[in-house]
């Protein structure tokens, strides 16, 4: 599946994390998952810095930023849970249907992003930056058929032992209460975990389908 990674100028793509991003050049600011809402998005901020309170501090005092939480923070790094009611720069990716994986890098108001989707989609996906003058370069376009690239260490992780103890077999080798002790996990994570992984492969399977 082909798999495109661009750099694109984060003031013109969402202006206040950029922002901030620009006030930290040092601080790599990275993007662990996002969620669109009827108004705005959810994002989960993993920001790997010192200045961790200073970081927390701007994000009270944006206005682009209905409201957040601080999950945890340290001297290494802070991790943010956060509500915006700004969303462009999720315009160009809706459009052209493609798959974004996760972590996005942000640092020094430059994202980068990597991208799965059909060729056409990707294309398209470039061809959306440019009509919204969005300044974007082309680091790499490679093809990639290993879905464990598309899921995060602990989907992979999921999705391979229902796979080994037959979850998925008809009838079921095993239930998701048994999957979710087997990972040490509550059967909510793992009903939540097993969605997620899901949700990404099914995605992927469609847009390298169309």
């Amino acid at each position: 599946m082909p798999q495109l990674r661009v750099k694109l100028n984060g003031k013109a793509v969402d202006g206040w994390l950029a922002e901030i991003s620009a006030a930290f050049p040092e601080a790599e600011f990275r993007i662990l998952a996002t969620q669109l809402r009827d108004e705005g998005a959810l994002g989960i901020l993993e920001v790997r810095t010192r200045e961790g309170n200073e970081v927390v501090e701007r994000f009270d005092q944006t206005a682009e930023v209905d409201s957040f939480e601080m999950l945890h923070i340290d001297d290494q790094m802070v991790l943010l849970r956060f509500l915006t009611n700004s969303s462009r720069a999720y315009d160009p990716l809706f459009k052209s249907k493609s798959t974004s994986l996760y972590p996005t890098i942000l640092q020094d108001g430059w994202f980068t992003v990597r991208l799965v989707a059909s060729r056409e989609r990707l294309a398209k996906y470039v061809a959306e930056l440019a009509a919204a003058d969005i300044p974007y370069q082309v680091l790499s376009v490679t093809q990639s058929n290993d879905v464990g690239e598309i899921l995060t260490e602990r989907q992979w992780k999921f999705v391979t032992e229902a796979v080994e103890r037959g979850y998925y077999d008809t009838p079921r080798g095993c239930t998701l209460s048994e999957l979710a002790e087997v990972l040490s996990i509550h059967k909510s994570a793992a009903s939540r975990l097993r969605h997620r992984a899901e949700c990404r492969i099914v995605k992927a399977f469609v847009a390298e389908a169309g």
